[in-house]
């Protein structure tokens, strides 16, 4: 008998946080990205657990699972694939990429160049990618999990503006707390760990979710606090330039999802407050002489417009 849709979300949460050990907002994050269809971008120092987290959570939903080392070298056709003569049909035959996977890790992206970079952004937008005049379908459901390292750091190239805002959400893991390193200190490794699991929910259950999630209500009250925001994102005040419309859209559906998530049919601000910071300080420069990095700026903008 299959469980209610509530008992399956939990289950997903709670069998990832047994991997990923006292992050279980960070990875109530990602489930909500995934039910609101977007791609996700984890930002943090190496070693934190940024695969880790991308692979159990493809595990735990039964997806098919890629990963690519973005690398300087790396080239749009190592990611894509291509073409090969093949003497025996005198023909030639595609050799698919990785992308076309239903989650492709996409680790370390920033350590690419732009042109690779760039490759991916009709697979994230399209959701299918053009190889030599020919359009090919990406399966679905379809995730791009991207990690970063800080940009600061050797050998990294910054994501632009256009292929940040492809990415509905952007989260840091950051280290864990005494108890729980010390849990992964005597526990097993990781990566014995994740070939244990088992998948606590189908593609097909995935994709059902996301039409729940589009379900959620939203009433006029809420899209004028949603509205308020984003207008004041774009008064000056807090931010070089503003929200698009695009990004608009995207907090919303990441607030829906979150309100799946806690058992509700309706979005309260609650849900817009939690996952603005994560929806829209990536895609935001706060104005100069802010004093507070993007989060902290979205944090304190959130506290300075009244509530409906």
């Amino acid at each position: 008998m299959k469980k209610p849709l509530a008992q399956q979300l939990n289950d997903l949460v709670e069998q990832i946080g047994t991997i990923i050990v006292g992050k279980r907002a960070q990875i109530e994050d990602c489930v909500i990205c995934m039910l609101a269809g977007g791609h996700l971008l984890i930002e943090d120092v190496p070693g934190v657990g940024k695969t880790t987290l991308a692979h159990a959570l493809a595990v735990s939903l039964g997806l098919r699972f890629s990963r690519t080392q973005f690398t300087a070298d790396l080239m749009p056709s190592d990611l894509i694939g291509v073409s090969v003569y093949e003497r025996s049909r005198e023909a030639f035959v595609f050799h698919p990429g990785p992308v076309f996977a239903q989650v492709l890790l996409a680790d370390e992206i920033n350590r690419a160049g732009p042109k690779t970079q760039s490759a991916l952004l009709e697979a994230m937008e399209e959701h299918q990618v053009s190889v030599e005049g020919e359009t090919r379908p990406l399966p679905k459901p379809f995730f791009v999990i991207a990690t970063q390292n800080p940009t600061d750091q050797l050998g990294t190239y910054p994501l632009p503006e256009s292929q940040l805002d492809r990415f509905l959400m952007c989260i840091t893991i950051g280290y864990p707390d005494e108890a729980s390193e010390r849990a992964l200190l005597a526990g097993i490794d990781r990566r014995e760990a994740i070939g244990r699991l088992g998948a606590v929910m189908t593609p097909a259950d995935l994709m059902a979710a996301q039409q729940v999630v589009q379900q959620v209500h939203a009433s006029a009250a809420l899209l004028d606090y949603l509205q308020a925001l984003i207008k004041a994102t774009r008064s000056g005040a807090w931010f070089v330039e503003g929200l698009s419309p695009r990004a608009g859209i995207a907090v919303l559906r990441a607030a829906k999802a979150r309100a799946l998530l806690g058992e509700r049919d309706y979005v309260a601000p609650d849900d817009v407050q939690a996952v603005l910071p994560q929806t829209i300080g990536h895609r935001l420069v706060p104005v100069a002489g802010a004093g507070r990095g993007r989060l902290e700026q979205v944090r304190a903008m959130i506290e300075a417009v009244p509530l409906p």
